[in-house]
């Protein structure tokens, strides 16, 4: 049976889609509603797209997992604030372990999906609720975010290559009312693009911004297959996520009809919300670097080939420090670092200390 639905607070969508400039992955118009993009009814190629299985936070199993409260009311914003160049910060996270688990997928069924590589949250596993994420450790240098991320593990051949160090995952406005933005809500979770997609629906996905990069190959909708063989390349991928929620679920069924991304307001250049999804929230891009190059013929995926890239997210900031966050930096219209600190504004100040922390 469906939850009705309950009420929680607007978050909004940030930063404009780049892939539009090249005629890959173009934003929909004003009169689409819903969806994020191809293969947006669910996470297949796991063998199934749909979640039926009960777990802390679906005790039903029927895949929808309602915010308390909603957030109703809301009507996407058409305004065109003062324009600023960045409006974003980091959440730089380190892997922290590999598995073949989906908390959001398979909840509460460990090793059912394809290997994964998590960064964040270090506990993240088939059976993470929001409860187990909620405040735990975790690899990104803001210890307030406990958010669990992860996507396909990469493999050379039978070796597992993991991504070294901090990875960059970039919190920005989507819309182009970057004051509109609000922050994710607790327990909100999502799937990025789908395992099972083509390579033609991967380059005209909405989120698709470079491909596979790797030397001056670029836009590649597969990994290519030779890398130039020098210390300094490495295989770069960067995809971003939708970013308007339609404020009424955490999670639905395919993981991704309550997430929408911007449309185009009628008219003009500027990117908006649906009216099927009004709250604009951030906008998350995963800019990852895997430490492989030279030959990549038996470079792939665990889902597959690259174009089966995609990732989850799962948030569990602390709610005090991911509103400073978004305040300062993305409705602010700075670049911020993970402290939010933009070098090129310093009086504007941070957001955290030394420490990453909330003063």
């Amino acid at each position: 049976m469906r939850p009705s639905p309950k009420r929680l607070p607007a978050l909004l969508l940030g930063t404009a889609l780049v892939a539009g400039v090249l005629g890959f992955g173009t934003l929909a118009s004003a009169a689409d509603t819903g969806g994020a993009g191809p293969a947006a009814t669910g996470h297949t190629g796991h063998s199934t797209a749909v979640s039926t299985r009960a777990s802390g936070d679906d005790p039903d199993g029927d895949g929808y997992i309602p915010a308390v409260p909603q957030v109703t009311g809301v009507t996407p914003s058409t305004a065109t604030p003062p324009p600023r160049y960045f409006h974003e910060f980091q959440a730089n996270c380190s892997v922290s372990h590999t598995a073949p688990d989906d908390p959001i997928v398979y909840p509460g069924q460990p090793g059912k999906s394809h290997d994964h590589t998590f960064m964040g949250n270090t506990t993240t596993d088939a059976a993470s609720t929001t409860a187990s994420l909620y405040g735990g450790n975790t690899t990104c240098k803001a210890p307030a975010d406990a958010s669990a991320y992860w996507m396909p593990s990469l493999y050379d051949g039978d070796e597992k290559v993991l991504p070294v160090g901090p990875q960059v995952i970039y919190y920005k406005a989507g819309v182009t009312d970057y004051t509109s933005v609000r922050p994710f809500p607790r327990g909100l979770r999502f799937v990025v693009g789908s395992p099972m997609q083509s390579a033609q629906e991967f380059r005209a996905h909405k989120g698709f911004v470079e491909g596979w990069e790797c030397g001056d190959s670029f836009f590649n909708t597969d990994i290519p297959a030779s890398c130039p063989d020098r210390p300094d390349v490495q295989l770069n991928i960067r995809f971003q996520a939708p970013s308007c929620w339609d404020g009424k679920y955490l999670d639905t069924p395919g993981h991704q009809s309550h997430m929408a991304y911007p449309v185009v307001k009628p008219g003009t250049n500027d990117n908006m919300c649906p009216a099927s999804h009004p709250v604009a929230l951030p906008m998350i891009e995963f800019k990852m670097a895997f430490p492989v190059n030279g030959d990549m013929s038996r470079v792939r995926l665990a889902s597959g080939r690259g174009y089966s890239f995609h990732y989850d997210f799962f948030n569990a900031w602390e709610e005090r420090t991911l509103k400073a966050m978004v305040d300062h930096c993305i409705v602010g219209g700075l670049q911020c670092d993970p402290r939010g600190y933009d070098e090129n504004n310093p009086g504007r100040g941070a957001v955290l200390n030394a420490e990453y922390r909330l003063p």
